[in-house]
């Protein structure tokens, strides 16, 4: 299969899965590049998966419906009010993507009943995490608790190192300004940083990015990491489990210049 990422608005990405003929589409905010790219490419729309309901998650779902290939489908979250018909799933489901399983993992937090979608039968698996997890960063907690955005980033970070993590918006340089704040002395941070502040001058996606990279430097991930707990500390955090430091650092993040 081949991963493209379509820009769509300001910063998302509008993720497309392609094989011969056919393609799928993940979180399709907007129809137009999308359809854009089906017709460039020659290729018949397949399927649609669904991470949340926001509106540059699904505001293309009922244009592109039309779209579908017979026997196609748009799946979702079975817990969210996205444009129907939809096919429900809830963690433990399985799709079949062009020939490969795709299992959905329940990640509430950024929304009620967000779910990502991994590919586990892969050297190197892909991950559809929507909102939930940004490279250097992840989603604001709006409709869940900070206890349910945690475990929902602990169920991906423990997904396999070579994971690909293909978040739904290009936040990357952002968040890693703030993850230096928190970790100044990371030096695979800086690295990281360096090298995301080169593919954006060139105007190249940072994404997708992997778990074990994540767990190297994005501080949501590192809640149990001395230095972590420590910035989270000065932010006054409740105390030193990883709960309360992921919220002091959500806190923080939402505050952040």
């Amino acid at each position: 299969m081949d991963l493209v990422a379509l820009p769509a608005f300001s910063d998302n990405y509008i993720w497309m899965l392609c094989h011969a003929t056919q393609a799928w589409i993940v979180d399709p905010g907007d129809a137009d590049p999308v359809r854009a790219a089906l017709e460039a490419r020659g290729l018949a729309l397949a399927g649609i998966l669904v991470t949340h309901h926001h509106p540059d998650h699904v505001g293309g779902v009922d244009a592109l419906r039309a779209l579908l290939a017979p026997g196609g489908a748009v799946h979702g979250p079975a817990r969210e009010r996205i444009p129907a018909p939809f096919v429900p799933h809830a963690a433990g489901d399985v799709i079949d993507v062009l020939g490969t399983r795709f299992e959905v993992i329940d990640v509430p937090g950024h929304t009620s009943g967000h779910v990502a979608y991994v590919e586990r039968d892969a050297a190197a698996p892909l991950l559809f995490c929507g909102d939930t997890l940004f490279s250097g960063g992840c989603g604001r907690v709006f409709e869940g608790t900070p206890a349910q955005m945690a475990a929902s980033l602990a169920r991906l970070a423990a997904l396999p190192a070579a994971t690909r993590v293909c978040s739904a918006h290009e936040y990357t340089l952002a968040n890693l300004r703030f993850a230096a704040a928190v970790e100044p002395g990371n030096r695979k941070l800086a690295a990281y940083r360096t090298h995301c502040e080169a593919l954006r001058a060139a105007d190249r996606p940072t994404l997708p990015s992997s778990i074990g990279l994540e767990l190297e430097i994005n501080p949501f991930l590192r809640c149990s990491v001395p230095e972590v707990v420590a910035a989270a500390q000065v932010q006054q955090a409740r105390g030193d489990d990883v709960v309360s430091v992921f919220t002091a650092l959500r806190e923080w993040k939402n505050r952040f210049p």
